[in-house]
């Protein structure tokens, strides 16, 4: 019984985001298993599952979800990108992003850890990022994503 519980706990944590043990409960309960805390807890820690960094889900131990990490770093890129975002400009397969001043790094620290495939690299100085994309199409597929997610519009 505990160890049919436990991959169900793996199982629920692998396909969907849990954020508390209440909620694990209640995906448990709806499996047919109907635990208290205290196991629930001592399941937990049996298994080895830790709190993720990036949204504070649970994940097993060492384990990288590499499909929720891309997808926090692009959520991380989406809301990094509505702060600090003040324009942009489109030169063939090259943009140019301009920020406040002293933000243009970690605005390229967001662009470089959501690893999107339409960019090539970037380079940022104090106020401005130069971004390469792989070429004008990918540019403007860039442009695109930053309207729909800043509400700007290309100069």
């Amino acid at each position: 019984m505990k160890s049919q519980r436990q991959a169900v706990i793996v199982e629920v944590v692998e396909r969907e985001p849990i954020y508390n043990q209440e909620l694990l409960r209640r995906r448990l309960r709806a499996r047919g298993f109907d635990v208290t805390q205290a196991t629930l807890s001592r399941d937990i820690k049996e298994l080895g599952l830790v709190k993720r960094a990036a949204d504070g889900s649970y994940q097993r131990a060492g384990v990288a979800d590499t499909a929720r990490t891309a997808e926090a770093a692009e959520a991380a890129l989406r809301r990094t990108a509505r702060e600090f975002l003040r324009s942009f400009e489109q030169v063939q397969q090259l943009v140019v992003l301009k920020t406040d001043p002293g933000q243009a790094q970690i605005l390229a620290l967001a662009l470089d850890r959501a690893s999107l495939p339409e960019i090539v690299g970037t380079i940022a100085g104090d106020d401005t990022i130069l971004v390469v994309t792989r070429d004008p199409r990918h540019s403007n597929g860039f442009i695109r994503q930053l309207e729909d997610w800043t509400g700007l519009r290309r100069h």
